[in-house]
This record gives structure tokens, sequence and C-alpha cells, in this order.
């Protein structure tokens, strides 16, 4: 990073104080109170970022949106859409991996983008990024609301949002150490709930809980799969909005101590976490409950239940969903947390660089971006719609809004990750210089922008269905739109050009570490016995 301006701004042209070594930099830390020179803290240990990725991604609506999953493309379609996204998350996150261990700058592969591609595509990816993050925030709100409906229908809706807006909005302000403690404990607690979770389903599908066997009833009746292809295309964005978080640990990059050990670690272990989680809240969400059950969330939802609690009540058991209940506003305090992180550290990154108002690069002195903060969780009162509209359809718009935007976010990293490498091969770079290097380059970033560009178009399929629906049409495709005209607005008013692999900057912001630092994307260290492996799956 540059050196800051009075503004607020960074100077691109300046030396920058990371291209330094993991000691000397947290000799700095040490005597600078963890404040780096961008205004930001580096005080995210290990643990912290792997949980703070872990919570920010199982919230609340996991367990309404594993029902919406089969209730639009059938148990073994969720399955297979889920498995699908999990590939491709796999190997956006190696080539960020690769990328944010090299530069672990603000705004990780936003700023990179504009560095290696074009800085337009840094301003269009940013706003991209930013609102599919503030969408998340609204989403989350509205989560809140139909979890509380669920217990009293004698407060509305928006009262649950504003009062909960006002404890995040406080929380949010104590500053990244603080915030990192809270989502370790928070997503412990969350883990412990999907382990739980796990094996309550298996003592409903066994008849332990109910006293009737169902095993793979539903897969037969109503059916494995259903709803065909815009079954899927909505299940792919369902599960792109969940999978979505795994590489807000690029954006810790910058308030991590030491990227090159920690980041490589926490990509691998939380990416598997998530996996096995998703991949297993969708199994036994498929085999407790019918794909056809009215209480599961869809767009025409009033309210709605988790599939544990409908399971809960089919097995005589109703008061069982009120422990799903406690279950999901917990997991919502963590993941609103998270989602309000990620948007105003990616709002600061724009203002830091001139692409937003030099207002929402300030922090505190504690290296709080605070107008980024309020700004992002203001618009998530975006969940007021709520009033006019159904959860439901608020649930279906926000998700499709953020699940679209996501799919561009990570084709634009393997785009940004294939030209970074070539520029680094092109100024006699050796890939054996790189601190780590992604598994399968580079065919795992050929692949994660192929498959995202079809995911972006096809998820929209529905609305051709049956009829044209205008509303949903432009909720479906809108956010590739905005996209085309933020790039080629800010092309145009600003004059920018295609970054040549030549000219690219392979100087500002690299950190250079000390050989065996790091392990590559493909690499894992052996002879590890079993009860190793599993603590550090669960605790490391």
């Amino acid at each position: 990073m540059g050196t800051p301006t009075t503004s607020g701004t960074i100077d691109e042209k300046s030396p920058s104080s990371s291209d330094v070594s993991p000691e000397t930099a947290d000799a700095a830390l040490a005597s600078n109170g963890n404040v780096i020179d961008d205004g930001l803290q580096r005080g995210l240990k290990n643990r912290h970022l792997q949980m703070i990725a872990f919570g920010g991604v199982v919230g609340a609506s996991i367990w309404y949106g594993t029902g919406s999953a089969i209730a639009y493309s059938g148990p073994v379609g969720a399955l297979i859409c889920f498995i699908i996204i999990g590939i491709d998350v796999y190997f956006v996150m190696q080539s960020l991996g690769e990328m944010t261990t090299l530069f672990p700058v603000q705004g990780a592969f936003i700023e990179l983008a504009g560095r290696f591609v074009d800085p337009a595509l840094a301003f269009s990816l940013g706003v991209n990024y930013w609102y599919a993050w503030v969408t998340n925030i609204a989403n989350d709100y509205n989560n809140i609301s139909l979890i509380m409906g669920l217990w009293t229908d004698a407060v509305p809706p928006y009262v649950w949002i504003i009062i909960f807006w006002v404890g995040f909005q406080c929380s949010s302000l104590l500053g990244v150490v603080v915030y990192g403690e809270m989502e370790f404990w928070l997503a412990c607690w969350k883990l412990l709930c999907v382990v739980g979770g796990f094996l309550v389903a298996i003592l409903i599908n066994t008849g332990a809980i109910g006293g009737t066997y169902i095993g793979f009833r539903y897969w037969r009746d109503p059916g494995a799969i259903a709803n065909g292809i815009s079954g899927f295309g909505r299940t792919f964005v369902l599960a792109a909005v969940y999978y979505s978080g795994t590489e807000m640990l690029a954006l810790t990059a910058a308030e991590s101590r030491n990227p090159a050990r920690d980041l490589p670690r926490a990509i691998r272990q939380t990416f598997y976490r998530i996996l096995v989680i998703f991949l297993g809240l969708v199994f036994f969400a498929g085999i407790i409950v019918a794909s056809d059950e009215p209480g599961l969330l869809t767009a025409t939802s009033k309210s709605a239940q988790s599939p544990w609690s409908i399971a809960f009540a089919h097995a005589g058991w109703a008061a069982g969903g009120n422990l799903v209940n406690v279950v999901m506003i917990t997991a919502q305090l963590s993941s609103v947390n998270s989602a309000i992180y990620v948007a105003s550290r990616a709002l600061a990154a724009l203002a830091a660089r001139g692409r937003a108002p030099a207002f929402f690069a300030k922090t505190t002195k504690n290296g709080v971006p605070v107008n980024a903060i309020v700004f992002s969780n203001a618009l998530g009162l975006l969940a007021l719609l709520n009033i006019a509209a159904t959860p439901g359809k608020v649930f279906t718009y926000l998700i499709t809004i953020s699940g679209d935007a996501t799919f561009i976010a990570w084709a634009m990293i393997g785009v940004t990750h294939i030209r970074l490498r070539r520029a680094w091969v092109r100024q006699g770079r050796g890939v054996e210089e790189l601190p780590y290097k992604a598994f399968l380059y580079p065919y795992g970033a050929w692949f994660v922008v192929a498959l995202n560009v079809f995911l972006v178009f096809i998820s929209g399929y529905e609305v051709f269905v049956g009829g044209f629906h205008a509303v949903d049409f432009v909720f479906s495709y809108v956010v590739i739109a905005i996209f085309v005209v933020l790039y080629v607005g800010w092309k145009v008013v600003k004059g920018t050009k295609i970054i040549g692999p030549d000219e690219a900057d392979l100087v500002t912001g690299r950190r250079e570490y000390p050989t065996g630092d790091v392990q590559d994307g493909d690499s894992e260290k052996a002879s590890v016995p079993w009860y190793v492996m599993v603590k550090r799956f669960v605790f490391s």
C-alpha cells in the first residue's frame, strides 16, 4: 500500500510499506499499535481468519436456505448444485491464495483487478462486491424478522429489523480485534449447532425421535430432482450466496499479522469445513422433509420454517422448533457482523483509491472505517421492503442480486489471477518465487471464469418459463447491466486502459517471505496422524 494522503486517498506510486519481511512488519506493528499505513489494524490471528470466514457464511439463512434448495430442485438436485459450486469455490480460493499472499493489500482482489487488468474493472468489481454484501446485510435482517415472527406476530417485522440494526451498528464499531474474538467464539458455537443438527437429523430419520423410520422415502416420493433446469438455476444462486464469504479471507489479508503463514492454512481448512457443513446440511435436510413440503421457504412464503422445525413437528415434538429458532438467531449474530465487515472494507478500499468518496476511507484511531460501516449498514435497512412485500419474496430478490454479483466477482477473480501470473512470467519472474502456487493453474483459473459466466446467465432461466415475468427478469439480470455500465462509464470518464503484462506493477504492496514460510496449494504435510488432522479440521 502507499502512504495515505491528508484526504484519505493513497499515493499509488509511492513505495510500499508492506514490501518488507514479516519480521520487520511485525516490529513496525508492535511500535505502531498494530495500525498499518492504510489506517486499518493488523490484529487478526490465524484462528480469527478461519472462524471469520466460517461464521460469515454459516448464518441463520442456511437453515432456511437448505429447505429452499430442496423445494426448488429436490434433495439430489440440491446436492448436485452445492457440489458444483463447491468445486467452483475451491478454485476461486486457490486463485485468491496465490494473489493475496503475494500482495496482502487493502481491497485484495478488487485492488489487484485494477493493477493487472484495468482500473475501470477495479471500480466496477469493487462496487459490485460491495452491494453484494449490502444485500447480504439486508437479507440477514430480513431473516431475523422471519425467525422472530415464528415466536410472536404481535411485533411487526420492521420493529425487529430496527432493534437488531441498532445493536449491530454498535458492535461493528468496536474494532477488528474485538470483532475477531466475537466471531471466533460465535463461530465455535455455530459449529457445535451444525454438528447437533446432523445428529438430530439422523435420530429423526431412523425413528429414534418420532418412532417412524424415514430412510430415503422422500427421494422416491415426491422425487430426487424437482423443477428441472429452472430449479437448478435457482439453487445454483442459493449455493453461490451461501458459499460467498469464503473469499472474505482475502479481504482480511491487509489486517492479518502474517498473511504468508495464516492465509494458505485458513483458505484450505475453511474451505473443507464449509464444504462438509453445507453438503451435510443439504443432505440431512433432504432425508427429513419432502421437497413439496408447504412449510419450506419459497418466493410465495409469508412465513417459513427450517426443515428441522418441520421434521420436529412431524415427529410429534412441535416445541423442538423453538430450539431450532434459538440456534438460528444466535447464528445470525455473527453472520451480520461478518457481512458488515466485508461490505465496509470493500467500500473503504474503493475510497482509499479514489474510486469512492474519500469520506469512506476515514478510520478511527483503532483502525475502524467508521463511515464505511455506518453507510453500508444503513443500506441494510433495505430489509424494510418486507413491509410492502412478503418476507419470502424479499428473500428471493435479495438472494438473486447477491448470487449474481457473487458469480461476477468470482469470474473476475479468475481473470485477475490469469493476468497477474502472465505479468509475473513476462517480467522475468519465476513461478518458484511465488509464496503460494495455485493448484492446477491455469486450468483451475479458466474453469472459474467459464463456469461463473455461464452461471450468471443461467441463473435467471426461470423467468422465461411459463411466460415472461418482467419484474423477475429485472432482478435476475440487473446486476449484469449495472456491472457493465459501471465499467464502461468509469473507463470513458477516467480514460483508463487495459494494463499490459509488461507494465503491470509487481512491486507495490508485495511482501517477501522467508523460504518455507508457506505451502503450495497442492502440498500437504505428510505423516500427520489422523487424530491430529481431525483436531486441526475442527479447532485450528
